[in-house]
């Protein structure tokens, strides 16, 4: 079972987004993983900051995506992102990108982030306080 509720947003495809093979680059698609749990994260009142000031916060440590189908210029894709686990100091999320023409995912992916103190660099435990925001939040 998941850690939060997931986060949704729509987004038009913009010219800047495309590649020579005229769909949406590879690379855009880390970008809006990052988005995405850089907007969830907010939302819940965990802004970068907010987690600079306290001398903790996320780092990633590993990105996985997985490419289903092309995103062509027009299309709008609706972004969802959720935190899936948190032990330790460590917390999985996951992404779905749907396009919404036809309600087909056209990608899937996750990101493990880690949890460190900015001072050391070292893995620190994740705060109670991050855990309970994300599982109370009610979009």
């Amino acid at each position: 079972m998941a850690i939060s509720k997931a986060l949704e947003y729509e987004h038009k495809v913009t010219s800047s987004e495309i590649d020579g093979l005229g769909h949406v680059n590879n690379q855009v698609y880390l970008d809006w993983f990052m988005d995405a749990a850089t907007r969830h994260s907010m939302a819940v009142g965990w802004d970068v900051k907010k987690m600079i000031a306290m001398g903790e916060g996320w780092v990633v440590r590993r990105h996985e995506i997985d490419y289903l189908l092309p995103v062509l210029p027009e299309d709008t894709v609706r972004m969802r992102t959720w935190v899936e686990t948190a032990e330790r100091a460590s917390s999985e999320r996951h992404y779905e990108i749907i396009r919404v023409s036809d309600g087909k995912k056209v990608c899937g992916g996750r990101t493990m982030w880690v949890w460190i103190n900015y001072g050391t660099g070292r893995p620190a435990r994740i705060p109670e306080a991050v855990i309970k925001d994300f599982m109370d939040w009610n979009p």
